[in-house]
């Protein structure tokens, strides 16, 4: 039985990739910050357990690396992300604002692949997916606003552009996707795709990732997108 872990699985994109893992039979490993009341995701059927994860707190981290005891993990899910306030022209930017954004959804996801590589080399698939945004695009997801979110997913793919290179020897893949626009509460309700069917595309696309892939950003239906 393959093994998945997810982070920041509670809600939205996460919350739908736990849903579908466990049904199709998969080990769902689920994280988030306080697994006490985690609401649907604690009525998952299935092979799933929750864990309480703060991907912002090292020592968090550290337990969390410490209670998986080496447990073996085919796909590592780095979903876990925040938008910060919105809309935000240059006008608008603090630093008080920016930061945790960069921290949430730029730093923390190398943190976590680091500390879980181990794991994941265990795994037969290899692979660490992270849930980056066509926003991160410079070629197609620039404009006058956003600066916040816009330049925390672009920074996260460089940070996993240069780590599938620095640990191509493990044969692990790391690659991005943009999930496509969500109904989720990022997204909003006018958004084009409901989170089964973005889902649905991801699980299909990452199914079909080999070595090949790594360090490469991709759509949710798998074809390539411009940095």
């Amino acid at each position: 039985m393959p093994t998945v872990l997810i982070t920041g699985a509670n809600r939205g994109l996460g919350l739908e990739f736990a849903k579908q893992y466990a049904a199709d039979g998969w080990s769902v490993i689920a994280t988030c910050r306080n697994p006490i009341g985690v609401g649907e995701l604690g009525t998952i059927e299935g092979d799933i357990a929750v864990y309480g994860l703060d991907v912002l707190d090292q020592n968090s981290i550290d337990r969390f690396v410490s209670d998986l005891d080496g447990r073996a993990i085919d796909v590592l899910i780095n979903n876990a992300g925040v938008y910060g306030p919105k809309p935000v022209k240059a006008a608008d930017v603090t630093m008080k604002d920016w930061t945790p954004v960069m921290q949430t959804n730029a730093m923390a996801p190398l943190f976590i692949a680091r500390a879980l590589l181990p794991n994941v080399e265990k795994g037969a698939r290899k692979l660490i997916v992270n849930i980056s945004s066509i926003m991160a695009s410079i070629e197609q997801g620039s404009a006058p606003s956003e600066y916040i979110y816009r330049s925390s997913k672009t920074a996260l793919n460089m940070v996993m552009a240069c780590y599938a290179q620095e640990i191509a020897e493990t044969g692990v893949a790391v690659v991005n996707f943009h999930p496509g626009w969500v109904q989720t509460d990022m997204g909003g309700p006018n958004a084009t795709l409901t989170p089964t069917e973005s889902i649905t595309h991801l699980r299909a696309s990452i199914e079909k990732l080999g070595f090949d892939d790594t360090g490469k950003f991709l759509n949710y239906d798998g074809s390539p997108l411009p940095w």
